[in-house]
């Protein structure tokens, strides 16, 4: 009898481990002012061998969205899974500005850590005022280990001063952003995997580049001028800018492949908002900063072998708030209960079980200072509209004055596109189409009516109004 139970006992747990989820490891790379088209797999000229590689070996995403059409907020948006002006990102933010990711806030790597993953985090941070203890840095918000930067590497990314790594500032250091990036976790990686330890890790490797001010290798820039003898000086530094990221991108992933851990690992390449040139937004209009298809449309790249179909693409629109529900449901985490999670789970969908995605919800971007501020996306269909201050002169960060008028503000003047038949937004069609505009019109009211009621009412010292202009994008 004791042999009997214990036959059973063997063949239940060989059957429960081989249906257990596997809990895989996980890295978000994401670029800094990368445009839809800047990599080889989208229609670049650009040689970006080693990120066109995965998306070769996992899915292309072609309606790929951050969560905002700038950095702080699209940070911000990807790390809660919450469109970002309901956490109080309203914009991008200023060097020690208020405004910040509040610790309240729970994020991936708070949920992660809890279930016994590494937390690390290498790159831009953006999100608070990395050495004011008033605000949370990256342990603060879940991270075990962190090298990051208020913003921009400075004074370009070329030898950056201004790295704080675990709450201490590093002193200049010899290289491009991109590569100490990417040297930094993988040797954290490294110690890791001496560790011997099971547990798996989740990383975000956020690269300054391709955001001004640019430094790039010369032997780079001369290969782009000897290709291209057209480009612009500025055009060469660009281009040699996105493939030192795709070199620095490819040594981290051969690095996941040399520690065995490569089957293991799910990773997700994309940008944080939209470009700033022409040749990175192709066929979309507007650019980083606007709510049109070209501020916040980017590359998507989601990689994870044997996992994710390799060699596929989708072009179902998706976003950066859609990754903390995949990853709870590919790890098996509960996400937070208590609060609003704007995102859903791509996991169906990147599997190959599913070819739509049940969004209960259009998709939201609302950037404070320009004009249009607002849009829905819907299917095919892609609502713009103002704010009822777009007239007032707004300063291009965001001050005390600018508080009032977020609270209150009113989606009005709506423009309706077709992005099936135009693509680049130039044909509103909302006269053809009455009865979308009128259903997607009480969407946007009622979605940013409910947002501006949960976000956070900044207390902003100082900040004057004099440089206060209308920005317009139209």
């Amino acid at each position: 009898m004791n042999r009997l139970l214990l036959s059973l006992t063997f063949v239940f747990l060989f059957a429960t481990s081989l249906t257990a989820k596997e809990r895989p490891n996980i890295i978000l790379i994401m670029l800094d002012d990368s445009g839809w088209t800047d990599f080889g797999c989208f229609g670049s000229q650009i040689d970006t061998p080693n990120i066109d590689r995965a998306a070769k070996e996992g899915m292309r995403f072609t309606d790929c969205h951050s969560a905002a059409p700038n950095c702080s907020p699209s940070r911000v948006g990807m790390l809660t899974g919450r469109t970002p002006s309901r956490v109080g990102m309203y914009s991008y933010r200023p060097p020690a500005h208020a405004m910040h990711l509040l610790d309240k806030e729970v994020t991936i790597p708070e949920l992660l850590k809890a279930e016994g993953y590494h937390t690390g985090h290498f790159g831009k941070w953006h999100l608070s005022t990395l050495m004011d203890e008033a605000q949370p840095n990256p342990g603060d918000q879940g991270y075990d280990y962190w090298l990051g930067t208020d913003n921009n590497a400075a004074p370009n990314h070329h030898n950056p001063v201004n790295f704080v790594r675990n709450g201490k500032a590093v002193p200049e250091t010899d290289g491009y952003s991109c590569q100490l990036v990417v040297e930094e976790a993988m040797d954290w990686l490294d110690q890791i995997s001496a560790d011997k330890s099971d547990k798996p890790f989740f990383a975000t490797v956020w690269y300054h580049e391709p955001h001004t001010p640019i430094a790039s290798p010369p032997e780079l820039v001369k290969k782009y001028q000897d290709k291209f003898p057209k480009l612009s000086k500025k055009d060469a530094a660009y281009h040699a800018n996105i493939e030192n990221v795709d070199i620095a991108t490819g040594r981290l992933l051969d690095r996941i492949k040399e520690l065995g851990i490569d089957k293991k690992t799910f990773v997700f390449i994309t940008s944080d908002n939209g470009g700033l040139n022409g040749y990175s937004n192709q066929g979309l209009r507007g650019k980083k900063s606007n709510v049109w298809e070209g501020g916040h449309r980017v590359p998507g790249i989601f990689r994870w072998p044997g996992k994710i179909p390799a060699g596929t693409e989708s072009a179902v629109p998706v976003s950066a708030t859609d990754l903390l529900p995949t990853i709870c449901e590919f790890t098996d985490t509960k996400a937070p209960a208590d609060r609003k999670i704007d995102g859903v789970s791509l996991a169906k969908l990147l599997s190959g079980e599913a070819t739509t995605l049940n969004r209960k919800e259009p998709l939201y971007w609302f950037f404070y200072r320009l004009n249009p501020a607002l849009a829905l996306r819907e299917g095919k269909w892609s609502l713009i509209a103002d704010t009822n201050d777009a007239q007032r002169p707004k300063t291009h960060g965001l001050i005390e004055a600018d508080m009032p008028f977020i609270k209150n503000s009113r989606p009005e003047k709506f423009l309706l596109f077709d992005l099936e038949s135009d693509l680049a937004q130039k044909k509103d069609v909302s006269a053809q189409h009455p009865e979308v505009l009128e259903r997607l019109k009480k969407e946007a009211i009622r979605i940013h009516s409910e947002v501006m009621a949960e976000g956070p009412d900044w207390k902003i010292p100082g900040g004057n109004s004099k440089s206060a202009r209308v920005w317009d994008s139209y």
